[in-house]
């Protein structure tokens, strides 16, 4: 399964390349392990997002900056509204980054 490594630029995602960073350093890791765990952060994050996400929401906003580069869109959305079925929440400044999930089976 191809990915891609967007989700380490994510909270979650940093949070992991950080603490794995320390562990190399510290030599309670091999950089090579450190990499393995990356890849696979990167697999477990696609799926968990194509198989178990259901909900939709939609989103409002001011589209302040867009850009399409290298088959990625990025959005960032000021005062931004987002509504699901059950509640809906308001964001003053949000990034939006979308890849064409077709480009995962190239």
């Amino acid at each position: 399964m191809a990915t891609f490594e967007l989700y380490r630029r994510s909270t979650i995602g940093m949070c992991l390349t950080e603490t794995l960073d320390e562990m190399v350093q510290n030599g309670t890791l091999s950089p090579e392990i450190a990499i393995q765990v990356l890849v696979q952060f990167d697999k477990s994050m696609t799926e968990a997002l194509e198989t178990q996400v259901k909900s939709k929401v939609s989103i409002k906003g001011h589209l302040h900056t867009y850009r399409f580069c290298d088959n990625v869109w990025t959005f960032i959305l000021q005062d931004a509204l987002f509504k699901n079925e059950d509640n809906q929440e308001n964001v003053g400044r949000v990034k939006i980054v979308a890849c064409d999930s077709k480009l995962l089976s190239q």
